[in-house]
């Protein structure tokens, strides 16, 4: 696994607004430390749901990573996953969208 792979991921049920059950999801944790080999990592979920929100960004299926039908990241709802609970990597986002991502992430936590 590498940072910005797209792994399917078994959220669990949702309770709330809580993106849940088995869906694709962006692997956000650094390389550098997947070398660590953690038990948990950091997923960003994917809907294919559109909606506008400023922290969602939209992900148009390519072939480097692998998605069928756009998506949306749902960035505000990034969670630590243990490892159990994701599959291999089906594709990558790639720089532009991870960016984008992290861009946001910072934006949401205050950090410039």
């Amino acid at each position: 696994m590498n940072f910005g792979d797209i792994v399917t991921v078994d959220f669990g049920l949702p309770i709330g607004s809580e993106a849940g059950f088995v869906r694709p999801g962006i692997l956000l944790t650094a390389d550098g430390f997947l070398r660590f080999r953690p038990t948990t990592v950091f997923i960003v979920p994917l809907t294919s749901a559109r909606r506008v929100f400023p922290s969602h960004v939209e992900i148009e299926p390519n072939e480097t990573n692998g998605l069928h039908e756009a998506n949306c990241a749902l960035v505000e709802q990034l969670r630590a996953v243990a490892l159990e609970r994701c599959g291999n990597p089906t594709g990558n986002v790639g720089p532009t969208a991870t960016h984008q991502i992290l861009d946001i992430m910072a934006m949401i936590t205050g950090n410039p």
